[in-house]
């Protein structure tokens, strides 16, 4: 899949286990089948009512993710653990 628009809605808590360690992201579920690599990729996206333009990054286990920082998380009110809405509109790369 090319860059363009998508139109993908999804449920997801922060928190991701990568190496060990629980990383403030979410998973974006069967992104590889959606994007068609395991490549990052760059995304017009929503979390919860907050817009942005993000990097979904490989997850090494063969999906993305999404990170959630501190400064995002505290204009959510959301923390680890919290579950966040996302909406992907748009795929830039």
């Amino acid at each position: 899949m090319s860059s363009g628009p998508i139109d993908v809605t999804f449920t997801a808590p922060i928190g991701l286990e990568i190496k060990g360690d629980v990383w403030s992201c979410v998973e974006v579920p069967d992104s590889v089948e959606l994007f068609g690599t395991g490549k990052a990729i760059r995304v017009v996206a929503r979390i919860d009512d907050e817009p942005l333009s993000v990097a979904l990054m490989p997850t090494g286990s063969g999906g993305h993710m999404l990170s959630i920082n501190a400064k995002l998380r505290k204009r959510l009110g959301k923390e680890v653990g919290d579950e966040v809405t996302v909406h992907l509109s748009e795929r830039l790369t």
